[in-house]
């Protein structure tokens, strides 16, 4: 592999893991506020329950992306250093926006969610809350911006080979931001809720915290249920107002390599160099319709419009697409599933459903990856579309020390991975009735009676055991 080569998988490796953590955390940290401000205003302890438990799960990814983000930034410097020199007058300025904005506002509350319970008002530790929260959003927004940047470039001049901002409002709200913002930012909220559905629908199969269980996932699947329908208008117009500026990408997405076909290609096996599909399957017609012509008779545009040099790997873009499309269709079935047997008093009954809903618990978080892959597979070979190519923003390192440091980074992420899988799994067995806090002792009741403690053992029978 070539220097170019290890350097974008060094790098894709460390977005794509530390995608996975804020696909679950910007969700979770909106999910603590809403149930916090619920066990505030109502006092009931089931609120309060879900408030600790979902607590312990948000706060080790949290960890876990913080340090998975800081690695992008160093990455950035170091295996992008040309991209970073050209770009760095409109790009730092935006990283350090979400620094100034998100960084500091997420570490000067997150103290008090995780340790205040119990030292704090609630109002203070719901208010902490809802600027955790607030902070993942801007952090969100701010990097969508810098991205969507990338994608659609706009406001700025090109001085002596760099990019200078000439109007920031252009710059941050170029003509793919004001689409792809709310798109990502409705997908964690999505894939959130699946992640709690899911871990409640287990408790459900198993029979355990029932009252917790059931309040989680009728949160979450009530949430999914009203922003799936958004969230399929707003993909819908990203490709509307984001593919126009990017024919390669929306060459790619379809899957044809010439032009004509009017249907829609399910499955392929793309081959790069020969420019031809090995194998494929679509619905005739379908690709027209899906464009607003039920009459068969517009056709899907072919990667071969693009000179060859300019292509994006197909394969990448396409199956990242695929993944996207197919787990929204298995969101989207799902929550009408749910609404369906909520609305026949059916939904607490339904164990087969409930088996069903734990296993969509990574639906969302695959669904954000898989449009994270199509994003930026689609982009290539330009890393700053149409202005800079990827293979002239690359910094010159030796190859050997780059794949070192792959293999080094993927073996790390690997075990960081699974620990935190491992953790969720642990904390799921444990489960979240020692949060409840009707299984407390409250301060009436005074210390244990002496009659209720064990009697102490005598030393010959300590020795026996």
């Amino acid at each position: 592999m070539s220097l170019l080569d290890l350097s974008r998988w060094q790098f894709a490796i460390t977005v794509m893991f530390h995608m996975t953590f804020p696909a679950i955390t910007v969700g979770l940290s909106i999910f603590l506020s809403v149930v916090h401000g619920l066990y505030w205003r109502t006092g009931k302890a089931v609120y309060l329950q879900m408030f600790r438990f979902w607590r312990r799960i948000f706060a080790v990814g949290f960890a876990i992306g913080v340090v998975a983000g800081a690695v992008i930034t160093f990455q950035m410097g170091l295996n992008w250093g040309v991209y970073g020199a050209r770009t760095g007058p409109v790009i730092g300025p935006i990283i350090g926006m979400e620094v100034v904005t998100a960084f500091f506002v997420e570490a000067g509350f997150i103290g008090v969610l995780l340790y205040g319970e119990g030292r704090v008002r609630n109002g203070t530790v719901f208010l902490s809350t809802v600027m955790v929260a607030l902070g993942t959003v801007l952090s969100s927004t701010w990097i969508i911006a810098a991205n969507s940047w990338m994608q659609t470039p706009a406001g700025y001049q090109v001085v002596h080979g760099r990019f200078e901002p000439t109007d920031w409002m252009r710059v941050i709200f170029n003509p793919s931001f004001l689409w792809r913002w709310p798109h990502m930012l409705a997908a964690v909220l999505i894939s959130a809720a699946f992640f709690v559905a899911g871990i409640s629908a287990w408790y459900l199969v198993k029979g355990r915290a029932k009252g917790f269980a059931r309040r989680s996932m009728s949160i979450a699947l009530g949430v999914a249920a009203l922003l799936m329908p958004v969230q399929l208008y707003l993909g819908d117009n990203v490709a509307g107002h984001q593919l126009p500026h990017q024919l390669s990408k929306l060459e790619a997405i379809e899957g044809n390599w010439g032009n004509g076909d009017t249907g829609f290609v399910l499955f392929a096996i793309p081959d790069q160099q020969a420019a031809r599909n090995i194998a494929e399957l679509g619905i005739p017609c379908l690709g027209s319709y899906i464009a607003k012509d039920l009459t068969c008779g517009t056709a899907m545009p072919g990667l071969k419009l693009t000179p060859a040099a300019d292509r994006p790997d197909m394969a990448a873009t396409f199956w990242g697409f695929r993944v996207m499309f197919l787990a929204a269709v298995l969101m989207f079935g799902t929550v009408f599933a749910a609404t369906v047997l909520r609305i026949r008093n059916r939904l607490w009954t339904a164990r087969r459903f409930h088996r069903f809903v734990l296993w969509t618990t990574p639906a969302g978080i695959l669904a954000i990856l898989g449009g994270w892959v199509t994003a930026e597979a689609g982009r290539q070979p330009w890393i700053v579309f149409g202005r800079l190519r990827t293979s002239d923003a690359v910094s010159h390192l030796a190859p050997g020390e780059v794949l070192f440091s792959v293999i080094g980074f993927s073996a790390l992420y690997l075990f960081m991975l699974a620990a935190y899988v491992a953790y969720i799994v642990r904390t799921l067995r444990i489960g979240p009735e020692r949060d409840d806090p009707r299984n407390e002792p409250s301060p009436q009741d005074g210390p244990v009676p002496v009659a209720e403690l064990p009697t102490p053992l005598a030393p010959r029978e300590v020795a026996a055991r």
